[in-house]
């Protein structure tokens, strides 16, 4: 699980190897909880604990560092 370094906050951004067959996203944990994020467009794929604040939340702050997560993904999966 390749955690995305140097992004704010309590999160850790990541993604699994197996992961890279399907489009491009990142997902997010706290403590319990967990999210998916897609990066194209900046979406929602599914939620597990955290609220819609801190969703919305998570999402204003992929949408700000996503050239730094696009990067991540490409440099493991090879592609965007």
């Amino acid at each position: 699980m390749p955690s995305i370094p140097g992004i704010p906050g309590p999160y850790r951004f990541f993604f699994y190897s197996f992961d890279c067959v399907e489009p491009v996203h990142v997902h997010v944990e706290r403590d319990r909880q967990s999210c998916k994020i897609w990066l194209a467009p900046v979406g929602l794929a599914w939620s597990r604990g955290f609220s819609a604040k801190e969703l919305n939340r998570i999402i204003r702050l992929v949408a700000g560092q996503i050239e730094v997560m696009r990067n991540a993904w490409t440099e493991h999966c090879g592609r965007a």
